[in-house]
């Protein structure tokens, strides 16, 4: 019977608590959905495709240039959200299912909504290399300012 109410009690105190514990730490840090990421996907954009939805450079294409594995990355991210929504390759060439695509990714692998890292993990990956990224990163933040 102790164990039982011990566990109990427990369970009220995470319950209790671990909701304070989410917020803590994060001033200053705004959630996607108040990112205003506009700015950032327009320079990509201009950088990508001069925003050309139809731009093709090997297996990358749309406006974004957009990768088959970006596109299998944003529907597993879906997927582990339990939503029945899809995309396929033919999306790449909507501006705005691109835009969507971007913000996918930004909201599970940047949920500090990092600009830089942002700007130099769309073109590198998510493991992206400083160096390899520079030109790039400096590219999208000239259009931006």
């Amino acid at each position: 019977m102790k164990r039982v109410l011990r566990f109990v009690c427990l369970t009220l105190f995470v319950c209790a608590f671990a909701p304070l514990s989410l917020f803590a730490g994060n001033k200053g840090v705004k959630k996607s959905s108040q990112m205003n990421w506009n700015p950032v996907i327009e320079a990509i954009i201009q950088v990508e495709s001069e925003g050309n939805r139809f731009a093709k450079s090997g297996n990358q294409v749309g406006a974004m240039q957009i990768t088959p594995v970006l596109v299998r990355e944003c529907n597993r991210i879906l997927e582990l959200r339990e939503s029945k929504k899809r995309y396929s390759l033919a999306d790449r060439f909507s501006i705005a299912k691109s835009k969507e695509m971007f913000l996918l990714i930004q909201s599970f692998h940047n949920a500090e909504n990092n600009i830089e890292f942002a700007i130099r993990s769309w073109n590198g990956g998510v493991n992206y290399s400083k160096k390899a990224t520079q030109r790039y990163y400096e590219k999208v933040k000239k259009l931006i300012n």
